[in-house]
């Protein structure tokens, strides 16, 4: 399976970033299998780079193959295929505390994007019911991400390319 990650630069030995705090899943290493949203996550952290002084910054998308049959059978997974009350308790949990460890080493489903994000923070500060934000998310058109939270995860990852995405999609 081909996996991308966005940035700002190639990313050949992929870490744990753990000085973000707001995961969706928690601390990991956070791609995609949709090259598109890799692409819109490269611009975006290349616009704020820009922003913030670095006005060389580029838009990367690494390419990873990742063994998923057999990090499986290997690994302990929790996977999120639709928005779902669990889905949902387990961002709230990740995004609210940052000591918060699920003990998965790899976590997918959808990510929170900006105006699913606006929920789950509505969620979060008590402003929204969890049933409500769930309804509405349920119209929402929600990407996926794969994380990678633990070293052994990140050994199934396997670095192919990258390239600079010349064009803002």
């Amino acid at each position: 399976m081909k996996l991308y990650h966005g940035g700002i630069q190639t990313v050949e030995t992929p870490r744990i970033i753990r000085s973000e705090i707001g995961r969706d899943f928690g601390f990991a290493f956070y791609t995609t299998d949709i090259r598109e949203q890799a692409e819109r996550w490269a611009w975006r952290r290349c616009r704020a780079a820009q922003r913030n002084g670095l006005l060389s910054a580029q838009a990367v998308v690494s390419v990873f193959r990742f063994d998923d049959i057999t990090a499986r059978q290997e690994l302990s997974f929790r996977d999120f295929p639709d928005v779902s009350m669990d889905w949902l308790d387990m961002v709230v949990a990740c995004r609210s505390n940052p000591g918060y460890a699920h003990g998965f080493d790899v976590v997918t489903g959808k990510i929170a994007n900006d105006n699913v994000g606006e929920m789950i923070a509505y969620v979060v500060a008590d402003v929204m019911r969890k049933e409500d934000a769930l309804e509405r998310l349920r119209f929402q058109q929600i990407n996926n991400q794969f994380a990678f939270c633990t070293e052994k995860a990140l050994s199934y990852l396997t670095f192919e390319s990258s390239c600079t995405v010349e064009k803002q999609p």
